[in-house]
């Protein structure tokens, strides 16, 4: 696990701290995270109005969306996000704005402390001192995204959120979320969305898109256990993305929202997600002209990001350089349609023109299936280069096949491409797009 490094002493400190934690073997439920919550006066029941986002893909996304609609709003908002790429601050944004070293240093002194004896975990310390700042400092709305799962997330102690949300469901973390376990769904994808769908809570609204009916099914049989109202994309509400933007419909009426600027026909789904969420909660006011103007601003790094001119783009002139954290094969079919000959240019401005082929530098970690995205994009590589992820188990170059070459690093990756124009995407791991991103000077924000 990356836990980052710091410049600040005193965060390193606790880096450091949070870094010799670890999950005692076999602990699985939300009993550590919700004595250690106790401990520190259970700042989760006191926070702003929450929207709570889990999903295999476009939760991270989805939240960004939020964000932005409800800045644009003009109200204050706290976000929790994971993982980070490059500075563990990323996680915590209090009002707007990364939170500072001085207040994470000390949040994270006074929940280490006060929780040692019960052996929490890194998410669990993660979660308690992000809920504490939420609670001690004032703002109009927090938006969660779920670390992973659901159901056993140390986020899913959020007893009264204004809306849950559920993005897309794939097959991913299979040994956590596929463990074998009583009671549980037997068929994968109806598990993990019984897995997603258990942060839905007593009387609050839990929005999701449209799944297969073996998923559906299990989503409307957890939204039933907790009592929680469905409204469920194709039932409650629709979206339909063309060229001219998102022509979006629930009870409450038509609504005409923007393409997002960010790229991916797919963001224009997690865009309808969030405007989904906020139409049918009624906790927090936002008006249509705020839903569209956040929607055209919002943003989210190493999600189908071009590069700007930087250390790294510089290697390989004349090519654009795209970034995504992707990993999984419902991410591979995002990157296939971006980068397809005849995928989503009508929704998607951002999308490159068609070209021969891409070259691919990917990095996965030992965990990953490595057909994950070059068997959607198998038509598209021109060239397929396997790189180390930094810090972690990862997968050889054989593992992808007998036309991938290994690269020591990104670096020697780009500088050893044919100056053919072909545009370039380095993928595979969130966490080589954190070193990515650092090694091009481009510092999330």
């Amino acid at each position: 696990m990356d836990f980052a490094r710091s410049d600040d002493p005193a965060v390193q400190a606790q880096l450091d701290r949070l870094g010799a934690l670890a999950v005692p073997q076999g602990r699985f439920g939300l009993e550590t995270i919700t004595a250690l919550l106790a401990r520190l006066g259970d700042p989760h029941r006191r926070l702003p109005p929450t929207f709570h986002v889990a999903g295999t893909n476009g939760k991270g996304s989805t939240c960004a969306f939020l964000r932005a609609v409800l800045e644009a709003q003009g109200l204050a908002v706290h976000v929790a996000t994971s993982p980070h790429l490059v500075r563990y601050n990323e996680r915590i944004r209090i009002a707007g704005t990364l939170i500072e070293d001085a207040l994470l240093a000390s949040l994270l002194a006074e929940v280490i402390d006060i929780g040692l004896d019960l052996d929490p975990s890194f998410f669990e310390v993660t979660a308690a001192a992000t809920f504490l700042a939420f609670a001690r400092i004032p703002a109009d709305a927090c938006v969660i995204e779920v670390g992973l799962g659901g159901r056993l997330d140390a986020t899913n102690v959020l007893e009264a959120p204004a809306a849950c949300g559920v993005a897309t469901l794939g097959i991913d973390h299979e040994m956590f979320l596929l463990r074998p376990e009583e009671g549980t769904p037997e068929d994968p994808l109806a598990r993990i969305a019984f897995e997603k769908a258990s942060i839905a809570k007593p009387g609050a609204p839990l929005v999701t898109q449209a799944y297969p009916l073996r998923a559906a099914g299990a989503v409307e049989r957890t939204a039933a256990a907790h009592g929680a109202a469905l409204f469920m994309r194709g039932r409650a509400w629709r979206a339909e993305a063309d060229e001219g933007g998102i022509a979006y419909q629930d009870g409450f009426g038509p609504l005409a929202l923007p393409l997002p600027a960010m790229p991916g026909a797919h963001q224009a789904d997690n865009a309808a997600l969030a405007a989904a969420m906020l139409r049918h909660q009624d906790r927090v006011r936002v008006s249509p002209e705020a839903m569209a103007q956040g929607i055209r601003s919002a943003h989210w790094p190493a999600r189908m990001q071009r590069l700007g001119a930087g250390p790294l783009t510089r290697l390989a002139p004349g090519h654009a350089v795209w970034l995504d954290g992707g990993h999984n094969p419902d991410a591979g079919g995002a990157l296939a349609r971006f980068f397809g000959a005849d995928a989503g240019a009508p929704t998607d401005p951002a999308r490159p023109e068609p070209a021969q082929g891409i070259h691919l530098i990917l990095g996965m970690l030992a965990n990953k299936d490595p057909a994950a995205l070059t068997a959607p994009l198998a038509d598209r590589i021109a060239s397929l280069q396997v790189v180390p992820v930094p810090g972690h188990e990862h997968h050889a170059a054989g593992a992808f096949g007998p036309s991938a070459s290994p690269a020591a690093d990104v670096e020697q990756a780009l500088a050893g491409l044919p100056g053919d124009g072909l545009p370039i995407l380095i993928a595979g791991s969130l966490y080589l797009a954190g070193d990515v991103l650092r090694l091009n000077g481009e510092l999330p924000d």
